[in-house]
């Protein structure tokens, strides 16, 4: 019987729908690694939701800009990190 659910839950991820809809969930989760990578969003020296958010505005244009210099300069996206172990397999 657990197999049976374990087919079930791993169905839908074959489907072309929920590849696209992944395919958005990822973009959303780069974007905030950048931001979070970037701009240290997830710290700031303010208390209070106006204030942190008057202090993500300015984050929020760096990204953006950040991204539109490369986007103009044709810089390439990053790559997926490749492990130790993988690099070894992959030049064997």
């Amino acid at each position: 019987m657990p197999n049976v659910i374990k087919r079930e839950r791993k169905s839908p991820r074959t489907v072309d729908a929920w590849k696209k809809r992944y395919d958005v969930r990822a973009g959303v989760e780069g974007t905030i690694s950048q931001a979070v990578r970037r701009t240290h969003l997830r710290r700031t020296p303010y208390r209070g939701q106006s204030k942190t958010h008057l202090a993500n505005i300015p984050s929020a244009t760096a990204l953006n800009i950040t991204r539109v210099d490369a986007w103009l300069n044709e810089t390439p996206l990053g790559t997926t990190h490749v492990s130790h172990l993988a690099r070894l397999t992959l030049a064997a």
